[in-house]
């Protein structure tokens, strides 16, 4: 008789299925639909729970769909509904949002998160533009419903920073973080350093879907500083808000100075850095790395974080995809710790 403690390949008698509410449905909304589409009986499976997509939401239109899937054709969608009436007829548990980091879904992100957590439904979320502007407004919605609000697809996609920032690294006295959070930055720079023009870096990280078709916020440093300011945000209680910015650009200049590091042996990477000694400042600087230097060693698009605690050590995390998949991945992640249930002893 085999052990009771062998996985078969079913779910386990009374997996749960949470209904998901999905609001954005470009490569990364696509992405984290195909891995609930296909991915259901191995969720049901290792983790006790087989997330169902219940509705799928873009500007003017949505799709209800029948049993978890498949998302029907677009000329079947249905014009777009309040989101409270979907939460009402779904049963959601979740909304995910996949919505782009923008000025323009700032507002519409802001408020269906704020709906969302006041009703009890828990928002998870790679969108960071509303992180930004209405941080405790989203905290105050989600004490008032119960709920829970996790953004790993805004602070590194498949990265795990979120997690290390919230959780990982509470009660080890952090102080400081040093980042490359920015797949793009790095990429383009170990272009330059390579003898690349910087057209032909941007380029090439365009065409491996390294770089999104308008990059200004990857080489200004203002994406490395925004996930800076959420990390240390869940950190230090920081309001993202009122953080001061001072970056400094990829450009030309840094292609000159890439290429003299890589002949000292040296790789120049744009670090965004903020410290609990100097609140409310994030800074992203362009720095010479040498051997040793875990930001050193990150290739191509990686990214990795580096979370400062004298008494335990520096305490780092790097690789991780930087893509639509690597983002879909973290809501995945995400929408797991929201809907798996807790358990005692090592669950």
């Amino acid at each position: 008789m085999p052990s009771p403690d062998l996985r078969t390949d079913g779910p386990p008698p009374g997996a749960d299925d949470p209904a998901i509410v999905l609001s954005g449905y470009g490569p990364v909304g696509q992405a984290y639909a195909e891995r609930l589409l296909t991915r259901g009986d191995g969720l049901a499976r290792d983790h006790g729970v087989r997330p169902r997509l219940a509705a799928v939401r873009v500007g003017s239109a949505q799709a209800l769909l029948s049993d978890g899937g498949p998302v029907p054709p677009r000329t079947e969608w249905e014009p777009l509904p309040p989101l409270e009436q979907t939460l009402d007829r779904t049963g959601a548990r979740v909304l995910v949002q996949a919505l782009p980091s923008s000025p323009q879904a700032r507002e519409q992100a802001a408020a269906e998160a704020v709906l969302a957590l006041r009703r009890g439904v828990h928002v998870v979320t790679a969108t960071k533009s509303h992180l930004l502007s209405h941080w405790s407004e989203l905290g105050e919605a989600a004490r008032a419903g119960g709920s829970l609000i996790r953004i790993s697809g805004a602070t590194g996609a498949a990265l795990p920073t979120a997690d290390l920032a919230r959780t990982g690294v509470r009660g080890l006295d952090c102080r400081s973080i040093r980042a490359c959070p920015n797949g793009t930055a790095t990429f383009v720079l170990d272009r330059l350093a390579a003898g690349d023009p910087l057209e032909r870096a941007i380029g090439e990280a365009q065409r491996r879907g390294i770089a999104e078709a308008d990059p200004s916020a990857d080489l200004s440093g203002a994406d490395a500083a925004t996930k800076a300011r959420l990390i240390a945000a869940l950190l230090w209680g920081w309001e993202p808000s009122a953080v001061r910015v001072e970056a400094e650009p990829v450009d030309a200049g840094a292609g000159r100075a890439a290429v003299a590091a890589a002949a000292r042996g040296r790789r120049v990477r744009a670090v965004a850095s903020a410290s609990a000694d100097r609140p409310l400042v994030v800074e992203v600087r362009l720095e010479e790395t040498v051997p040793g230097d875990p930001l050193y060693a990150l290739a191509g698009p990686e990214k990795a974080v580096v979370y400062g605690c004298p008494d335990a050590g520096d305490i780092t995390v790097s690789g991780g995809r930087s893509s639509p998949l690597g983002a879909a991945l973290a809501l995945l992640r995400d929408t797991l710790d929201v809907t798996v249930p807790r358990r005692f002893g090592f669950g």
